[in-house]
C-alpha cells in the first residue's frame, strides 16, 4: 500500500452518521485537592489545554483556559501556556476546580457530526464549516472536537492534529490514535504537508506578487485575544513566515487567490494579505470593516470571512501512502464569486 495516493473529496450528499448515546464523564476532581500528574508516553507531545480537558472532564472549557491564564496550572513548577507541548516525565500541577452542579448554567456540548472527507482507524478528516471553533476556550464553550467526542462516545482517542481559525472553513484533520497524532503533527512541523487555501481579497491583486516572506509576531491583549502583526525579521519573538500566492480568478472588485503556506503561523494568511493592501473579504479582525459591513447588508448578504482550506496533502501515518483531501467551496462563497455584489 506504500506510495499509493488516496484522494478524498467532500460529498454534499454524504449521509450523516447516526448519533450515539452520550458518554459518562470521567470522575471529577475532588474539591480542594491539588493533583500532581506525571506525563506518560501516551500523553507526550500533547498540548497542555487538551491534556487538562481530558484530566478534568466536566469542567467548562472556559474555566480550564482561565486557570491556565491565571498561572494556577504549572508544568515542572513553572507557568505554562495553553499550547505548551508536554514531554514524558513532566509534572503538571492541576489546581482544585469547582464543578457545576446538575441543572446549573454550564452549557452542554451537543453531539454533532461533520461532512467526512476521509476516515479510517487512524485518522478522521472533516470539512469544517465557517463560524465553528475547532475547540473550546477563550469565550467559546465548545468546538468541533468536543462535539465529535460527544457524538462518538465509543472513541477512546480523538485529538486535533492542527487548527483552523473559527472563521475559516475547510479541511480539518483529527487523529484516532496517539501514534497517528504525533506522526502527522511532525509532518506539519517539518513543513512536509501541502496546504492550499482559497481566499477572496478586495481589489486587483498584483500579478507579480507571488511570494510573501515577512516575519510575524503574535501577542495577547488584556482579554487574552490574539493579535498578529508583521515585524522586522530581527525583532524579538519574530517568526519567519512564507506565503505563496497564485491568482485563480479576477472579478474586478475582488480577486480569488490560491494561497499555499510554507509555515503555519497564527493568522498568517490573513495578516500577510492585509499587509499587502488586499485584505480578505469579510475578515473581522484584519479586514476592511466598512466594505465588510456594506457587503453583509447588500443583496448577497455575505457575512463570513472568505478563507477556505481547500486542499491538504500528507503522508498516511501507518501505510505511508500519500493522502490528498479536498473540500469544495461552500455554497455562499460560490454564489458570491458568480456575481457582482
Amino acid at each position: 500500500m506504500a506510495g499509493r495516493i488516496i484522494k478524498a473529496k467532500a460529498r454534499a450528499d454524504a449521509p450523516a452518521r447516526p448519533q450515539k448515546p452520550e458518554a459518562s464523564p470521567a470522575p471529577p476532581l475532588a474539591k480542594g485537592i491539588v493533583r500532581l500528574v506525571v506525563v506518560d508516553e501516551g500523553s507526550a507531545g500533547q498540548r497542555l489545554d487538551n491534556f487538562l480537558l481530558r484530566e478534568i472532564r466536566g469542567v467548562p472549557k472556559t474555566h480550564v483556559y482561565r486557570v491556565i491564564r491565571g498561572g494556577e496550572v504549572r508544568v515542572n513548577k513553572g507557568r505554562a501556556q495553553a499550547d505548551t507541548r508536554l514531554n514524558v516525565g513532566d509534572v503538571v500541577r492541576i489546581p482544585p476546580v469547582r464543578l457545576p452542579e446538575k441543572g446549573g448554567d454550564a452549557e452542554a456540548v451537543p453531539p454533532r457530526e461533520f461532512p467526512i472527507l476521509f476516515e479510517d482507524e487512524h485518522l478522521l478528516v472533516v470539512d469544517k464549516p465557517a463560524g465553528v471553533a475547532v475547540h473550546g476556550g477563550s469565550g467559546v464553550s465548545f468546538g468541533v472536537i468536543e462535539q465529535l467526542r460527544r457524538a462518538r462516545p465509543q472513541a477512546k482517542f480523538l485529538e486535533l492534529v492542527h487548527r483552523l481559525d473559527k472563521e475559516t472553513s475547510g479541511v480539518l484533520v483529527m487523529a484516532k490514535k496517539r501514534s497517528a497524532l504525533t506522526h502527522v503533527q511532525d509532518q506539519f512541523r517539518g513543513r512536509e504537508t501541502g496546504k492550499t487555501y482559497a481566499a477572496l481579497v478586495w481589489g486587483d491583486w498584483p500579478e507579480k506578487l507571488k511570494v510573501i516572506d515577512q516575519a510575524l509576531l503574535k501577542t495577547l491583549d488584556a482579554k487574552g485575544e490574539r493579535h498578529v502583526r508583521v515585524v522586522p525579521a530581527d525583532h524579538d519573538g519574530a517568526k519567519r513566515s512564507i506565503t505563496l500566492v497564485k491568482v485563480a480568478q479576477r472579478l474586478g472588485w475582488a480577486t480569488l487567490l490560491d494561497v499555499t503556506i510554507k509555515t503555519g503561523r497564527t493568522h498568517q494568511i490573513r495578516v500577510h494579505l492585509a499587509e499587502a493592501g488586499h485584505a480578505i473579504v469579510g475578515d473581522p479582525k484584519y479586514g476592511d470593516f466598512a466594505k465588510n459591513k456594506e457587503l453583509a447588508r447588500g443583496p448577497r448578504r455575505f457575512e463570513r470571512m472568505f478563507l477556505h482550506a481547500k486542499r491538504l496533502q500528507f503522508t498516511h501515518p501507518a501505510s505511508g501512502a500519500e493522502v490528498v483531501c479536498e473540500a469544495g467551496l461552500p455554497q455562499g462563497c460560490v454564489l458570491l464569486i458568480q456575481g457582482n455584489p
